[in-house]
């Protein structure tokens, strides 16, 4: 029943108890109401929309009277309702009111009223609830704010990503403006001052940002991301680092701390900046840097509220700024060990140039290495082990270790591996062992390493690998040689398969690289390093240089290791070998053969005396002992090698002989005159070698 039909009787007409129901609405309504005739001005409003009286917005459109952000779009959605489309229902929009200062949001729901001829016929005009949801919208910004700087901040263990991540997460969203500065030393993984931060401390501006609305540059443009500044005395940033307390700092041209800085009262009325919040990023007394927020323009003024959630904001973004300057101080003492295990200048080989990159990166666990071993032969080896920090590093320097030892044995390549798989799996069970409240009880090793011996008389290059990819080989017309080394198990893998070694043949000038796996992460990382390695005239490092400059921008953040070598041969004229008979007359046969040789040579007395000893008690050795076929080499570079081969596979033994012994002093002889000395074997039998280190050895 509509109040347009009361009954008969009840002594009050319909038009003064539809006029006695507007009043009391409008009284006592929760909500502001609006009536707006069909030209959508205000006819009548209460008192509840703005808080202030409404007499000066009767007749003003809608538009008008609320000074809309978006007037066309809602005087569109309001037309809509008068043609009949519907009602609206808690609308958001944002605006201004003449009394009220700052942003103002409400919620609007609008409905149409209906002439006498219903829903069909022209309207009479709009009922629009309006309700200021300014302080929850607020509230709900801040939260947001917050929950941004939750998931942003914290994720990345690098300071400048990071500082980064907090200005993203602030910006536009919470403030128009936002510079983060990190105490100098902090970013370089140094601990924290205590706080209050000394005056003349340096504070490294870490990220800057700024919303598309703001005029001109950020406050801190003369201090852009990377620049160093002290903080200037008796202002609000000072005196925040000093107490450790936020400040909320209301700007103007005639602000009195700006007076000395004539260029910051320039930017504040560039900017429009009117609103200011400092806080310090503190973390257990401790000082990491200074947060400046600022709002601008037309925005609403920080309160006490956003001071609140500033601070929140702050400790959250100066946990996550120390796990990662941790992190840094790990990460740059790991790379410093890393370093120091590794080969600190290119080693001289006899027949094989060598170069390396070596890329820094969170991967410390990488490793190569160039070996010369007897025989004028090389071991080339690259390794690594997975994870990240100082233990990676650590168990990089023991596996290299242990591979530069079992290479002194002369070890065939896949035995080299089977002993540092063994050694691997007793680290591995050494780390199992330890308590469970260890942080590395339960951490997992994974490393793999590739292990090859070229031969320059055979010009052959043997390679076996665990868990790690085979070297590629490019021959010296520039076409690829395929390397089908089987992959034996990771070193601290569980898998006891063996190792298989497999042999190339190799002309003079071919290309070997050595990569770590990081280096041949995607599908085109082989086809790139062999493009590469057939370049013609370019040197082993240009080549290196070459590779690292074609790579992906990720890989380079990981870290790895490339090692270069191109193979050659030894001169002829640095090389004397004879086939020798078993015969008792050969040892005395051999020292005048070696004589000959090595004062042609130019060698010096001494080393012509001691090497004639030498090569006598050898090849009396192998007379003796041995079985044809007998042969011996001298090798001349930076030192003087003599080989003896014959067909037998025992080996000799040094002995102390007894004063009263007729014999078993050869071994211990040799072993005084020669700088090294060893036993190899091969399918034909052993090689007995010395070393012997040569005066002035650089000249010949």
């Amino acid at each position: 029943m509509s109040y347009a039909e009361t009954p008969a009787g009840s002594g009050t007409p319909s038009g003064g108890l539809d006029e006695a129901l507007l009043k009391s609405l409008f009284a006592q309504s929760a909500v502001g109401l609006l009536v707006l005739d069909p030209q959508l001005r205000l006819v009548r409003a209460n008192s509840l929309v703005e808080g202030v009286g409404t007499e000066e917005y009767i007749g003003l459109r809608f538009t008008d009277a609320f000074r809309l952000d978006d007037p066309d779009g809602s005087e569109q959605l309001l037309k809509r309702v008068l043609a009949g489309e519907g009602p609206v229902r808690e609308h958001l929009v944002r605006g201004r009111l003449r009394r009220v200062p700052g942003d103002r949001t409400f919620l609007v729901s609008a409905y149409r009223l209906d002439g006498p001829d219903g829903p069909d016929g022209p309207a009479l005009g709009l009922l629009s609830a309006v309700v200021d949801v300014t302080e929850r919208e607020r509230a709900r910004a801040r939260e947001t704010a917050l929950a941004a700087v939750r998931d942003a901040v914290g994720g990345s263990l690098d300071v400048a990503t990071t500082c980064r991540a907090f200005i993203d997460a602030l910006v536009p969203g919470f403030a128009d403006l936002a510079v983060i500065e990190v105490v100098d030393e902090v970013l370089r993984g140094a601990d924290p001052p205590v706080g209050p931060l000394p005056p003349d401390t340096p504070l490294r501006c870490a990220a800057s940002g700024r919303c598309d609305t703001v005029r001109g540059d950020e406050p801190g443009r003369t201090r852009p991301v990377g620049g160093t500044r002290r903080l200037p005395p008796r202002t609000p940033y000072a005196l925040a680092v000093a107490d450790l307390r936020p400040r909320l700092v209301p700007l103007t041209a005639d602000t009195p701390w700006l007076d000395p800085d004539p260029a910051g009262v320039h930017r504040l009325a560039e900017t429009g900046a009117h609103s200011l919040i400092v806080v310090p990023l503190t973390l257990r007394g401790a000082v990491l840097g200074l947060v400046s927020l600022y709002r601008c323009g037309a925005a609403e003024p920080f309160d006490e509220e956003d001071v609140s959630l500033a601070g929140t904001a702050a400790t959250r973004a100066a946990l996550a700024i120390d796990n990662a300057r941790r992190y840094e101080r790990e990460h740059v003492i790991a790379s410093t060990v890393q370093r120091r295990l590794l080969p600190q200048a290119e080693r001289h080989q006899a027949a094989v140039e060598t170069a390396h990159v070596l890329l820094p990166g969170r991967d410390s666990g990488c490793w190569f290495d160039t070996i010369a071993l007897s025989g004028a032969r090389t071991a080339l080896v690259v390794g690594g082990v997975a994870g990240e920090g100082l233990q990676s590093a650590i168990a990089m320097g023991q596996l290299r270790t242990v591979v530069q030892a079992l290479a002194g044995l002369d070890l065939e390549p896949e035995e080299v591996l089977a002993r540092l798989k063994e050694t691997a799996d007793r680290l591995a069970h050494e780390r199992a062992a330890l308590p469970p409240s260890d942080s590395l009880h339960g951490e997992e090793l994974r490393a793999g390493c590739v292990y090859g011996v070229y031969d320059p008389f055979t010009r052959t290059c043997t390679v076996a690998r665990a868990g790690h990819p085979a070297p590629l080989i490019v021959g010296p017309d520039g076409q690829r040689i395929t390397v089908d080394a089987p992959e034996g198990p990771g070193l601290f893998a569980d898998d006891s398969a063996l190792f298989a070694p497999v042999t190339v043949t190799l002309e003079e000038g071919s290309l070997l690289a050595f990569c770590t796996a990081e280096l041949l992460a995607d599908e085109h990382a082989e086809e790139r390093i062999t493009r590469t390695l057939a370049r013609p005239g370019r040197s082993l490092q240009q080549l290196g240089d070459d590779i690292v400059y074609a790579l992906p921008d990720d890989t380079r953040s990981a870290g790895a290791a490339l090692l270069l070598a191109r193979t050659g041969t030894v001169s002829d004229h640095r090389v004397a070998t004879w086939d020798l008979a078993q015969e008792r007359t050969t040892p005395a046969t051999a020292r005048l053969l070696v004589r000959d040789r090595l004062q042609g040579w130019g060698l010096d007395e001494d080393t012509v005396d001691a090497t004639e000893l030498i090569v006598s008690e050898l090849v009396t050795n192998a007379v003796r002992y041995g079985t044809p076929p007998l042969r011996l080499r001298l090798l001349l570079d930076t030192s003087l090698t003599c080989e003896v081969h014959d067909g037998s596979t025992a080996s000799p033994h040094l002995r102390h002989a007894r004063t009263v012994d007729e014999g078993g002093r050869g071994l211990f002889i040799v072993s005084r005159l020669a700088a090294h000395w060893g036993a190899r074997h091969g399918p034909d039998g052993k090689v007995l070698w010395t070393e012997q280190d040569l005066p002035g050895a650089g000249t010949h």
